[in-house]
């Protein structure tokens, strides 16, 4: 069955261009052109993403965004945000209420479905996945997609999740940053900020004091490792 991709955009001629191109590659495709009406379908019909612009009437995407992350039945679909603003306190905002990607306007189509593909692929059930690690406070049982600290599962969305994978897979190694854009975004192109907001926000979740990380480690000029207490002084 074809997967259903939800786009929420009030401009048009956009969502026009975006619907066709999203057929072409065989995604079904429903659209809405307000924030509130945005949010009904994405309770309703469940896709397997949502496209959702920043700047829409009525509810804006950020909103849209916190409210489909508060919903239980929603809270694991993919949201890639679409944004013509270039602030950085913009950017670090549509992360905040728990946005997997965002794409500036204007942008490729081309590089938009490539995004939507790799989005769906690491939010797809039933990959394989390694067995489950400890690392401090924070168990990662990857066969079920789980991550628990001190036993209470976190809520994390599906990027935030593929990121701890990954690093929980090598616990104790340096993985580079261009190792995880790809793996994580499907390309090495991405603009190392939203690595860096997406790692931000993991360690808001996961460590007593954010500041002063002691399970998600930045190697500095190299990546990121993450660390259970016997790790934490080995060579990386």
């Amino acid at each position: 069955m074809a997967e259903t991709i939800l786009l929420v955009e009030d401009e048009r001629t956009l969502s026009e261009l975006v619907t066709e191109s999203l057929r072409r590659h065989g995604y079904r495709v429903e659209t809405a052109f307000d924030g509130d009406t945005g949010l009904f379908a994405a309770e309703t019909s469940l896709p397997d993403l949502v496209i959702l612009d920043v700047m829409l009437p009525g509810m804006d995407g950020w909103e849209v965004c916190r409210r489909i992350r508060e919903n239980p039945a929603t809270r694991r679909i993919p949201v890639l945000m679409l944004t013509a603003r270039r602030e950085e306190r913009d950017l670090l905002a549509g992360f905040d209420v728990g946005a997997d990607d965002y794409m500036k306007k204007p942008f490729s189509v081309n590089e938009l479905v490539a995004r939507v593909g790799s989005l769906l692929r690491r939010s797809a059930p039933g990959v394989a996945r390694v067995k489950a690690v400890q690392a401090g406070r924070l168990s990662i049982d990857t066969e079920k997609g789980e991550a628990l600290l001190e036993g209470a599962p976190l809520d994390l969305t599906a990027t935030e999740f593929r990121i701890l994978e990954i690093l929980a897979a090598n616990r104790g190694h340096v993985v580079p940053r261009d190792v995880l854009l790809a793996r994580v975004w499907g390309y090495s192109a991405a603009d190392t900020r939203t690595l860096d907001m997406h790692v931000s926000r993991l360690r808001r979740k996961i460590e007593e004091d954010p500041e002063n990380p002691k399970i998600l480690l930045t190697v500095r000029g190299r990546g990121f490792r993450l660390c259970g207490e016997d790790d934490r002084h080995e060579n990386p």
